[in-house]
């Protein structure tokens, strides 16, 4: 059985772990795939409980089940032959196997049968080496050989991470994501990959066909809102993250907004725009919130990340582009009033969607180095609060935008309030 690969879930690993000398496995495997998995274990004669396999829509559920396998308890030596076998593709006689097993043997017939084998010990008899404590055989009347598996541990998700990233602060974090769009979604993911406890995403728009060439959406889900999108995306994939998913326009349903905003500790805009954009300024500014801000510039050329901190010398996003414009800088914030489409009706798409993406991931990460430094985590600090990515960069831009070099990030200092500002002047 060469090239096969068991799945053996946590259940199923605490019930033989748990059992006597040896017990009953039910299979259920896919052949076109080499992949099964333990769904159904015995200890000994009594009856097989189920342990399924998650979750309940992994493809492995449509494949066929199989009776008549086994496992064994068994002395940590053949966990060493099990461990030496796989390296070089070897195999045991039938005999030499069975010499292993006190209990419960059963002889192969026809084309064979799966068994797993406990061996509590092995750790301590080998700890120099990692050898697992459940390991996996393929039985034939003409010899045993090792199978690769994959037992789930007790620990998954972030907790994996644990002992090299801040998982417990981050899980206790929350984060309002406005703009559910190609950078948006790449930012919706990065958040939930890096421990993000919950993430409410704001969008009002569907996904359509003309999206699919940069979103992180597929065809199956044309015609869904972009946020239900990505929840069901991050449900499955990323469940350490509480995401909620709202039909909402930042600048229509700002009273929405704002109430959101004291249930989070940062907003991450990425919403297209000016609007939408300096709503979320001002909105942040006046909750005392952080807030991020995510572009792309100049046909996608540029790509752009601000960090607006609610301090009396930091200013808001209309503060610091006046401040540029007068320090004679191009004023970019026109050309983010984009309806983008199929280039007949609509203005045509010209960022290409991974360097979207790579967009939407620096403003995750700007987002959760914010989160950490304030909780203490000195690793976190930025170098700037206003970076600039170069992706196409074009001759001729005035500073700070005259990046030259291709994924190059220019990072500048945030300016001041401005006198008289709406934003940052106290209520």
């Amino acid at each position: 059985m060469s090239g096969l690969l068991v799945l053996v879930p946590q259940l199923a690993a605490q019930r033989i772990r748990g059992g006597g000398q040896w017990g009953q496995i039910t299979f259920q495997a896919s052949d076109p795939h080499q992949v099964g998995a333990v769904i159904a274990v015995s200890h000994g004669n009594e009856p097989i409980l189920p342990a399924p396999l998650q979750p309940k829509t992994h493809f492995l559920h449509s494949a066929n089940s199989r009776g008549g396998h086994r496992w064994y308890r068994v002395p940590p030596e053949l966990h060493l032959f099990w461990w030496q076998l796989r390296k070089i593709r070897g195999a045991l006689k039938l005999e030499g196997f069975r010499s292993w097993i006190d209990s419960g043997w059963l002889n192969p017939s026809g084309g064979g049968y799966l068994a797993l084998t406990l061996s509590a010990d092995v750790h301590a008899s080998y700890p120099e080496v990692d050898i697992p404590d459940i390991a996996a055989w393929y039985v034939t009347p003409n010899g045993v050989e090792p199978v690769d598996l994959d037992v789930q541990a007790a620990d998954q998700g972030m907790r994996q991470l644990a002992d090299y990233w801040p998982v417990a602060a981050l899980a206790e974090t929350a984060v309002l994501l406005v703009g559910a769009g190609s950078i948006g979604g790449a930012a919706a993911h990065a958040l939930a990959t890096y421990g993000v406890g919950r993430l409410t995403v704001l969008d009002p728009d569907r996904l359509l066909r003309h999206n699919l060439v940069r979103h992180v959406g597929d065809a199956r889900h044309v015609g869904q809102y972009k946020v239900d999108v990505l929840k069901q995306q991050l449900d499955d994939l990323r469940p350490d993250t509480e995401v909620k998913a709202l039909r909402l326009d930042v600048v229509g349903d700002a009273d929405c907004v704002r109430a959101l905003l004291r249930r989070v500790d940062l907003v991450l805009c990425a919403a297209d725009g000016v609007a939408p954009r300096r709503v979320v300024s001002h909105l942040a500014r006046r909750a005392n919130r952080d807030a991020v801000l995510a572009c792309v510039l100049e046909d996608g050329g540029l790509g752009e990340v601000i960090r607006l901190r609610p301090w009396r010398d930091r200013g808001c996003l209309v503060c610091q582009r006046e401040a540029l414009v007068e320090e004679g800088a191009i004023d970019p914030e026109p050309s983010l009033d984009a309806d983008y489409g199929t280039g007949t009706t609509h203005r045509p798409m010209t960022a290409v969607g991974s360097d979207l993406h790579l967009v939407g991931q620096l403003a995750a990460k700007v987002s959760v180095a914010t989160l950490l430094e304030r909780r203490g985590h000195p690793d976190q600090t930025l170098a700037g609060e206003h970076g600039v990515i170069g992706l196409r960069p074009q001759i001729g831009l005035a500073p700070p935008f005259n990046v030259e070099d291709s994924a190059t990030i220019r990072w500048l200092p945030a300016k001041p309030p401005r006198p008289g500002c709406p934003t940052c002047e106290p209520a």
